[in-house]
Formats: C-alpha cells, structure tokens, sequence
C-alpha cells in the first residue's frame, strides 16, 4: 500500500513538471496557454508540498505532540480560550487569514503577465508562507496562546518584544484600513451586495448558538442551514434594489465605512463562539466552494489565458502598480504568497482555540496552502480578460491612451452592458476580479444570461472572505492595544476585563476607520503590502530565533532563508516608496514636512522599527553561537 502511494506522488510529480513547462512556454512557445494548466500545476504542486515538506516541518523541525494539552483546554474561560472542532477552527483560521490580499494581489499583480505572479505564489506558499504560519502558530501553543510581541519580548529580549508591539499595532492598523477600502468600494451603492452581506451576520448568530446552546457539537448539521440561509439570502438580494427596503441597503463610502467600523467593534468585544467563529467557519467554507465552483468552471469552460506571460511593465511605468515587477510583485502579491497579517492570527485567535497541537499542520500549513491556490484563482480570472479591457477597469487612462501603450480596448462596453454597470476605470482590483470571474461562469452551457448575477455573487464572495480578516485582526488588534496598556495600568491588560475589551477596540476600530476616511487604494495598498511583508520578516525572524534555542539549529535554513529574500525585497521596495514621497518639492523642510504625507510617516516608523527588531535578533544568534562554541570548547 505503501508503494501505491509513493507512486501516486510520482505521478502528481510528473504532472505538475509537464503543466509547468507548458505554463512557461518550454513548450510550444507560440501557443496561447490554457488556464487549466495554472490549476493542474497548482494543485499538484501544493499537494507534494503538503505531504512532504509539511510533513518535515511537523515532525522533525517542531516535533508536534499530539498528547500535549493546548491552551485551549488548559486556560478555557469559554470567550477567548475555547476548545473548537478542528475544522470549525481551520474555517475561522481560514476565513480570518485570507482576506482581501489573495484575491486583489495578484489580480494587480497581472499587469506584469500572469507567470511572475504565479511562480511567486508556488514558492512563496510552500517555502515562506507555509512556514512562517506553522512556526508562529507552533510557538504560540507553546507558550499559552501568547501574542508575538510577547513571544519576541521572551525568546529575544525586551527591546525586540516593545518594539515588535508597536510595529504590528501601526502594520495591523493600516492592514485592516487597506483590506476595509476594498470591501467599501465593492458594497457602496450597490445595495444588493450589501443585504447579502448584512444578513451573513444574523446567519452567524443563529449558527453560534445553536452550536453552542441547541445542538451542541452538530457541525454537519448547522453548515446545511447556513449555506441553506445563505444562498436563499443571494437569491432574495436580487429585488432589493428595486423594492421599498433599498434606501437601507444603499449606502455611500463614508456611512459604510461607519458601518464597517461599528461591525468591527461589535465582533471584537463579542464572545468568539457567538459571531466571529461561526461567521468566519460560514463564510470560509463558502468561499472555499466558491474556489472549488471555479477551479471545476474553469476544468469545464478551459479559457485561455489573453494575458501574456510577461508585459512591458517588468521594468516600470504600468498604469496600475509603477514600479518594476522587482521588488513590487512581492508586495503587491503578499496574501497567497507569505503575509505577516497571518502571525498575528497564528498567534492570537487560533493558538486559543485548538484542540490538539498535531492540528497545527492542518491549520497554519494547509490553510497557507488553501490561500495560495485561491491566489491561483484570481490571478487566472485577471488573465482571461482582454489586456486591455482589464487596463481599462484598473486605471484611469483613456482608450486611446491604452491604444498607444499596445492594450486596445475591446469588449469593455459589451460587458458593461451584459452586467448593468459601467466598469470603465474602477482601480483597485476588486471590479476586474469580478468580471473575470463571472466570465468563467457565464462561460459555462446555458448559464450565459446570468452574468450580472455572477459579477454580484462576485462582489459578494469578495467582501466576505475580507470582512472576515477584519472581525480577526480587529480582535487581534485589541489584545494588542490591552498588552500596551497594562504596562500603564494593569487590570487593562486583563483580556477578559470588559472595560478594557470596550476601550481597546475602540482605539483600533477608530484608527483604521480614519485612514479609511482619508486614503484611497493607490495610497493605502502600497503601504499595506510594504506593511505586511516587513511584519513577515519580522515573524521570520522571531522564528529562526526559536529554533535555535531548541537546539534545531541544523534546521534553521527552513525560515532563515524566506527571511533573507523577504526582507531584502521588502526593504529595497520601502525605499523606492520612501524615494517617491521623499521627492517632493517644496522651498523650506518645514514646507517639505507639511507636503509629506501620513503613509509616509507611517514607512519611515515601520522601518526604523523592522531594522530595530532585525539587529537585537542578530546580536542575540552571534551571542547564542558564541555560548555554544565556548561550551562546547570548555568540554
């Protein structure tokens, strides 16, 4: 039996090679490629990966025990420390990780051709981001679910642990401000979308309690009636628009982003069983059958790719992202590839809830690996639009503009019409996603005529896998604010003190509401995407440190080397934006600092904090090597 398997492997091995070569045009270099390849290969790929490499990092790097009692059971106080089904937990996991950034990434990130992209979030995934989940997520059950600021403050030092601390409260901020302008420009107007979304959260109350109080532990039996009440609140949405309730669903951006703000709030103070744990498990399994109704859509329909691989924009000046595809595909793609966001989930929420430590490799690796192949997916419905119908909705350039650059614009007014929405200059990613995706549908035998249904069932899958990031890391975020202030005052720091659960989230929910108010996409997502990125580095970092002091040194390359090409990505691409804001004119500093704007501010502090932690963690190896060689040498 064993022999079969390894077999099977093999196969999946040899497949994976032939679609990838296929992909990279080795062969037939002529040919358009077709998008099942991207899947197969994909699929493939992070399947190997799970098995092995997974397996490697579970059983010799950490050595997860599965007779280990977690946290979970250890400290459970029924609200933030509660034992849940391992796979209600990978749904949460799931859902509060994979926000906006696997989806809107690497849609932006198109503008380079679809190959770079890709070939990122294979490795990325499997070497970087797999690992830097696992590990933190790992460490945390270890050490009582603590934060990564406190586990950097014990396994470093204090210097690392404060400035760590500041460095994720300033880079979760301005994540969940990034992730809740996309949702905003999605919903706001569209008062379909935005019934749907509303109703997902009494959906979540229902399931939450009934899983808790009525029917405790029937977990196939609460998912049917959600996703019962789900797709009968899609279909019922239709006639909102033009029913007498419309005015309550049609929203402008600054009362949604009131209303984001109030969500937020409400889900951090909450207990995790009521509304974040059952909405992100609802909403996570929707979006990962979303993923599996596309991938199969696409295994029907076998579009081709219209994007090429690579564009001209590899070395600078594309009409969405400016810079060259080197370093900026690494921060544009940052969710599906390696994000930091996902440390402060792994050490947050998660650590606190699950049942046995052996699930960590299902959970923080697999859940990566779940996240990568939907980063495939979107970058596959980019792909299949005419380049420059796709330029066409992610800039603001005129027709003939993209006709000088070589993208002429084709069918953009036939799909506007077959949608019902003018889709000409809508930036951000979010809009091109969801055309790209209801292409694939429509594509499908007789379901051409529901287009426009797909685009808002679209919109919809959008906003929920990144309203579901926001109920976590504004939760997240709140223990982080309560940890800073019980050094003031202690009982502040006490997570289960309701004044201080009130205080803290609003401080955070305030914080990212104002950047919301006052920023745009093209000011906020560069700065997330550098944001996330130095926060994985520095998740890395406090990785390797760990290993080294559990005496695994040999193993120390597994996040030692993501942690050198991330960080050098990284802080070549906040210098390029720290170049651009610094650049500006002005005829005294005091004029210079009035111009330079508040992201700015925000890179220079992000990197003199990432530098900080980056030099303590160094002294501390040298020092640690040093001890080990005088010892070994006093022997």
């Amino acid at each position: 039996m064993r022999l079969i398997f390894y077999i099977i492997w093999i196969i999946l091995a040899v497949i994976f090679a032939i679609a990838f070569a296929l992909i990279t045009e080795i062969f037939h270099p002529q040919e358009k490629i077709n998008a099942l390849w991207l899947v197969i290969a994909a699929g493939c790929f992070f399947s190997l990966a799970y098995r092995f490499y997974g397996a490697f990092l579970a059983t010799k790097v950490l050595v997860l025990d599965e007779k280990r009692v977690t946290p979970a059971f250890r400290l459970n106080d029924g609200k933030n420390f509660y034992p849940t089904n391992k796979w209600v937990l990978f749904g949460h996991h799931f859902a509060a990780i994979a926000g906006a950034g696997p989806l809107i990434g690497p849609v932006l990130a198109a503008q380079f051709g679809y190959l770079p992209g890709f070939i990122w979030i294979l490795i990325g995934a499997v070497f970087a981001g797999g690992v830097h989940d696992l590990v933190i997520l790992f460490a945390s059950i270890r050490r009582d679910g603590r934060s990564l600021a406190q586990i950097a403050r014990e396994e470093v030092s204090p210097i690392t642990g404060g400035a760590a601390l500041l460095a994720i409260l300033f880079i979760l901020i301005v994540a969940m401000a990034g992730l809740g302008l996309v949702v905003i420009n999605a919903l706001f107007r569209n008062p379909w979308g935005t019934f749907i979304i509303g109703m997902t959260i009494p959906i979540a109350f229902l399931m939450g309690i009934y899983l808790k109080s009525l029917r405790p532990n029937k977990v196939l039996e609460v998912s049917l009636i959600g996703i019962i009440l789900l797709i009968f609140t899609v279909i019922a949405g239709k006639d909102i628009p033009s029913s007498p309730l419309a005015f309550m669903f049609d929203f402008d951006k600054n009362f949604l982003t009131f209303l984001l703000a109030f969500y937020g709030f409400v889900a951090s103070v909450l207990p995790v069983w009521m509304l974040l744990a059952p909405r992100d498990y609802l909403s996570s399994f929707m979006k990962i059958g979303v993923i599996i109704l596309l991938a199969l859509g696409i295994l029907v329909v076998h579009p081709q790719l219209l994007m090429p691989p690579v564009t001209k924009f590899i070395r600078g000046g594309g009409p969405i992202i400016p810079g060259p595809v080197f370093p900026f595909v690494f921060i544009t793609i940052a969710c599906g590839a390696i994000s930091g966001f996902h440390s402060l989930i792994a050490s947050g929420t998660t650590p606190k809830m699950i049942e046995k430590e052996t699930y960590a490799r299902a959970i923080g690796y697999g859940a990566m690996l779940t996240e990568g192949f939907v980063a495939v997916i979107a970058l596959i419905a980019a792909s299949v639009l005419i380049p420059g119908d796709y330029f066409a909705i992610n800039s603001k350039l005129s027709f003939s503009e993209l006709a000088n650059l070589g993208f002429p614009v084709a069918k953009i007014k036939e799909l506007s019409t077959m949608i019902g929405v003018n889709l000409e200059g809508r930036p951000g990613g979010a809009v091109s996603l969801a055309v790209g995706m209801a292409f694939i549908f429509s594509s499908i035998p007789f379901l051409k005529k529901l287009m426009a249904y797909w685009y808002q069932f679209a919109l919809m899958f959008e906003a929920l896998f990144i309203l579901t990031t926001i109920d976590a890391g504004t939760r997240v975020a709140r223990y982080l604010v309560q940890e800073l202030g019980g050094y003031i005052y202690k009982p502040f720091g006490n997570l289960s003190s309701f004044a201080g659960n009130i205080v803290a989230s609003f401080i955070v929910v305030f914080s990212w509401g104002y950047l919301i108010f006052t920023g745009s996409i093209s000011t906020i997502w560069p700065l997330f995407g550098t944001a996330n990125q130095l926060l994985g580095m520095l998740a890395l970092c406090i990785g390797t440190t760990i290993i080294i002091k559990s005496g695994k040194v040999r193993y120390i390359w597994t996040t030692l080397l993501p942690l050198i090409f991330v960080g050098v990505a990284t802080f070549t691409a906040a210098f390029a934006l720290l170049r651009k804001h610094l650049a500006i004119k002005a005829t005294s500093f005091f004029d210079w600092l009035g111009l330079l704007q508040l992201d700015a501010f925000l890179v220079i502090i992000m990197v003199f904090l990432a530098l900080v932690i980056l030099i303590d963690s160094v002294i501390k190896w040298i020092r640690f090597f040093s001890e080990s060689h005088l010892l070994s040498g006093s022997t």
